[in-house]
């Protein structure tokens, strides 16, 4: 029986269920109850009077995305022999220990280092950074040690998945924004307790979007994307006496609302596949249990100028990006021949390890 391919209905679902598609698959996507119209209507598969449109075949609709854990849902998913990509959503509204521990479906990847996107969890990116020896932003030990231009990562209070970011060159000035934010109720004392505190790098950001194909034991860097975020961008937009004018009633917010396709001087590139492969190997003795890192990964980066142009790392994401336009860049049809989506890598590598009989080393 072929696999079929599902994942939660958020973040980069179309993108995995369009690349399925064009490699075959039946697709399921796990939706959420009043967030389902995208799956469920309107990228429905269905047949018109003369041609066929969509591309869910099957959407699953819960009343909530933890639901996907209950033992009935994941029977429905083993029936239909589905392998499970996840994204960003999943590890936020299923949770990690769920994920390691209940969710008996077969993963796309490795579902163990999903946690690692966290900073305050064992084996994380900052470990995984330091193991590769891939520079980082210097870590600021406490508020009282701000001592240059830094960024405050501190978890919001309703919605602690984002980061409600914050700059501020001294101790005095943490205090002056983060009690602002605190009668706010944007944060609380509890995750401002816990903030991690960086130096803020000023440089061009670049998302550098890679696949690790176990089968192929190859690093692959399919598109280059940098970041839409609320209300940051309006800020960048306005002239300094505007944004200053803005800063005594506001401030600006980095919650991620879409991305834009770019790409990369290619005398850079040879620095930005060793960053992947330091990675990769960082994953592999980290997490030498379950393998390492399988399928889509980002490193989320800065060039700096400092006598010459270097990356620097800031965030690691570990499963597929929410960034589907990385497929018009050009960097896939450099290396496939073709313009190939995230979607439909993953999708080749089911279709590969189902031939090779070796679904095991793409999944957890």
């Amino acid at each position: 029986m072929q696999h079929s391919i599902a994942t939660l209905g958020s973040h980069s679902a179309l993108d995995v269920c369009d690349g399925a598609k064009a490699e075959g698959f039946e697709t399921i996507v796990v939706c959420q109850k009043g967030r389902d119209s995208t799956y469920s209507k309107y990228y429905k598969t269905r047949k018109r009077e003369t041609d066929s449109v969509g591309i869910v075949d099957d959407a699953v609709v819960l009343d909530k995305f933890k639901d996907i854990v209950k033992k009935e849902n994941q029977q429905k998913l083993n029936k239909k022999n589905a392998i499970f990509v996840p994204n960003r959503s999943f590890a936020v509204y299923v949770g990690y220990d769920a994920i390691e521990n209940e969710f008996k479906v077969p993963v796309f990847g490795n579902k163990f280092m999903l946690r690692a996107e966290e900073r305050d969890t064992p084996k994380n990116q900052y470990d995984l950074m330091k193991r590769a020896g891939i520079r980082s932003p210097l870590a600021i030990s406490s508020p009282q040690k701000i001592d240059r231009l830094s960024i405050v990562k501190v978890s919001e209070a309703k919605r602690t998945y984002e980061r409600a970011f914050f700059l501020a060159r001294n101790y005095e000035e943490y205090l002056l924004k983060s009690q602002s934010m605190l009668r706010s109720g944007k944060i609380t004392k509890e995750h401002l307790e816990s903030a991690k505190i960086e130096e803020y790098v000023v440089g061009a950001y670049f998302n550098l979007n890679f696949f690790y194909s176990p089968l192929n034991q190859e690093l692959e860097l399919l598109g280059i994307d940098f970041r839409r975020q609320t209300n940051l961008d309006g800020f960048l937009r306005m002239p300094t006496d505007a944004q200053q004018e803005a800063l005594k009633y506001m401030q600006p917010s980095t919650i991620e609302v879409g991305h834009v396709a770019c790409t990369l001087r290619e005398s850079l590139l040879d620095q930005a596949f060793d960053l992947g492969e330091r990675f990769v190997s960082a994953s592999q003795k980290e997490y030498s249990s379950s393998d390492g890192i399988k399928g889509p990964f980002a490193l989320q980066c800065a060039i700096t100028e400092e006598g010459k142009e270097e990356f620097v790392c800031f965030d690691i994401s570990m499963r597929m990006p929410g960034s589907p336009g990385t497929r018009f860049t050009p960097y896939s049809e450099y290396l496939h021949r073709k313009s190939i989506s995230f979607g439909r890598r993953v999708a080749m590598e089911v279709k590969a390890a189902e031939k090779m009989k070796k679904m095991d080393e793409i999944t957890s």
